[in-house]
């Protein structure tokens, strides 16, 4: 084991496919009020989706208006006045932690580096019932040692505050023992700055740092971890 001992993992688009939960859950949503929505539909929220999340993340908005600020805006655009944002919200966020998929290698990756006796944590900014609930249908709760919601912890990711309380419950562990993987250079990349941790950049369609943000280490795929911390 070299110079790092434990990993800390961004959980959707890192270890789990969010994409492909998120049109499961958007149609299957759609479905139970007796509509339909398409793959342009699915994209349309996606990106007022990533939007509110971005929102939250600056600490502009809450969980709660995430929630459903999301949907009242989709609605607004799709021109749909027969149900509330409320209406569909409850059954969305439901669906979403009723499936998982993992991204590619990463069950290996975890599951081997479990073996090796390293300190794993998931480190999300979800909603908590979600993410236990994938934690749970995916078998990541019996990898990793350990999963932090931000609305548990009192912050939100990027704060430095979120990763202080992170860090104060995981033993005998220093920062520079620590390295986060995550694809969101909003909250991940940024977050590991902030906090004084090192980052490692999930990168795998090659986007650019338009940020400028830190980034000690950059990766297409995941496995290319192992090559970083051994």
């Amino acid at each position: 084991m070299g110079r790092y001992t434990t990993i800390l993992w961004d959980l959707d688009q890192t270890l789990l496919d969010f994409g492909r939960s998120q049109d499961y859950a958007l149609k299957y949503a759609f479905g139970q009020l007796g509509l339909s929505a398409s793959d342009g539909t699915v994209a349309l929220y996606a990106a007022i989706n990533d939007s509110y999340w971005k929102r939250f993340e600056r600490g502009e908005i809450t969980k709660e208006q995430v929630l459903t600020g999301r949907f009242e805006e989709l609605f607004e655009k799709l021109s749909i006045t027969v149900y509330k944002a409320q209406d569909i919200a409850g059954i969305y966020q439901e669906a979403l932690g009723n499936v998982a998929f993992y991204l590619e290698g990463a069950k290996e990756l975890v599951t081997e580096l479990k073996k090796q006796g390293y300190g794993q944590y998931v480190v999300t900014n979800g909603v908590k019932i979600t993410q236990s609930n994938k934690m749970k249908v995916s078998g990541l709760d019996q990898l990793v040692d350990g999963v932090f919601v931000s609305e548990v912890m009192g912050y939100p990711k990027p704060r430095k505050e979120y990763f202080d309380a992170c860090l104060e419950r995981i033993p005998d562990v220093t920062k520079d023992q620590c390295i986060l993987v995550g694809d969101s250079l909003t909250s991940d990349m940024q977050g590991a700055n902030n906090a004084g941790i090192d980052a490692c950049w999930y990168n795998p369609k090659g986007l650019s740092n338009e940020l400028g943000v830190k980034i000690d280490y950059e990766i297409r795929y995941l496995w290319e971890l192992w090559k970083i911390i051994a």
